[in-house]
């Protein structure tokens, strides 16, 4: 019997060679510890990948990108993961910048996206409103066309790391006219621009990581339009599927279990019982769904790639690896409910070191809790499959 050969094995063992040698030891212990990372942390990674041509592996050369093929970007995903470095920044590489290689004009390429692959120029995203979240097409910011601007007044609301971005790809009304989804364009807006204020959403599990963006008269050029006027729509759907159909989200649930399966065997050295076996149970039948997730994800990036990937697809890998965040999240929180009683209710900052790494978890859980709401709810992703699969 012949043995079957891995033909991605010298490609494997690059990466990994590349993760153990040059990714930081402090970067990579704040990842184990799955401690919050800004700016800061993701920029020193992504500069050091962009000095190897990794910083953008889901793009094409001529940009900057790879060229590696689907089984490629989930491979550098996956090891990256398992050796702890941090993610990549998604808002540029994983959403505006593909949006602007399909829908940009080229001076908007030169101008926007090797600024993205170098790390240089960070972005967030503008698109729920007070209101208008889950039904986004309802949103209200408007953007006036006066000159060769446009002029915005508004709020987006939930944005992520706009206290630290540069820029801010946002859906903006420049029509009443016609359906609702009709009027909507899409603006690139610098963060410094006067009539911005950036003010911090406080959450539970105290990490700062939203905001409320208040746009008071903010004047853009008509240059920094994305495609036509009143077609931010299209831009919008285009991107949300990418951001449904991250590679990165499956290899971090999967190393995610392998931190949590070695001390939960331990535990099993010491204690027994019900309460064991059945954190035993909820791990191996998450073990299976992270395999399933994964065949899933490699199909849905290999449709990408093809051009045939339908937005139902990339709903159901989002709203499934969603739940599955949450049920993994919470076998580890099981395991401490000593832990957990004692630091929920005040989140210490002095805490020992003994207790760090679980108050670390506690962030971490309650994180977590927004996997169903964030990036389109659980009820907006069965709508999309319905749609998609019975055209509800």
């Amino acid at each position: 019997m012949t043995a079957t050969t891995d033909p991605y094995a010298d490609f494997r063992q690059t990466l990994r060679d590349f993760a153990q040698q040059h990714c930081p030891p402090a970067l990579k212990a704040k990842v184990r510890a799955n401690e919050k990372l800004g700016r800061a942390e993701m920029s020193e990674w992504a500069k050091i990948l962009q000095r190897k041509g990794w910083s953008a592996p889901n793009w094409p050369i001529e940009w900057g990108g790879t060229g590696w093929d689907m089984q490629q970007r989930y491979l550098f995903e996956e090891v990256m993961a398992q050796q702890d470095c941090p993610p990549l920044y998604h808002h540029g590489i994983g959403h505006i910048g593909p949006v602007i290689m399909h829908f940009g004009t080229p001076a908007q390429k030169e101008r926007y996206l090797p600024r993205i692959v170098d790390g240089s120029e960070w972005w967030c995203q503008g698109y729920s409103e007070p209101g208008a979240g889950s039904d986004l097409a309802s949103l209200r910011t408007a953007a006036v066309r006066d000159g060769d601007d446009y002029v915005i007044n508004g709020q987006k609301i939930w944005t992520s790391h706009a206290q630290e971005a540069d820029m801010m790809y946002t859906l903006v009304r420049t029509s009443k006219e016609g359906k609702k989804q009709a009027g909507i364009s899409l603006l690139l807006v610098p963060m410094n621009a006067p009539g911005i204020e950036v003010r911090p959403i406080p959450t539970i599990d105290h990490w700062h990581h939203v905001n409320e963006v208040f746009l008071r008269d903010v004047r853009v050029p008509v240059a920094n339009l994305i495609g036509e006027e009143g077609g931010g729509w299209a831009c919008a759907k285009f991107l949300l599927d990418r951001e449904r159909l991250s590679p990165a989200t499956v290899p971090r649930l999967v190393r995610l279990l392998e931190q949590i399966e070695q001390p939960l065997r331990e535990r099993g050295r010491t204690q027994q019982g019900a309460s064991q076996h059945m954190l035993l149970e909820r791990l191996f039948l998450a073990q299976a769904a992270v395999a399933g997730a994964k065949e899933m994800l490699i199909s849905a990036i290999d449709e990408e790639m093809q051009g045939t990937l339908a937005s139902s697809k990339s709903s159901a890998l989002k709203l499934f690896c969603s739940d599955l965040a949450q049920q993994i999240i919470g076998i580890a929180f099981d395991m401490s409910p000593d832990y957990a009683a004692r630091l929920i209710p005040s989140l210490p900052e002095d805490s020992p070191a003994d207790v760090e790494l679980k108050r670390e978890l506690i962030h971490t859980y309650l994180f977590y809790r927004s996997r169903t709401l964030a990036g389109g709810t659980s009820e907006v992703q069965k709508n999309v499959i319905a749609r998609d699969i019975f055209g509800a």
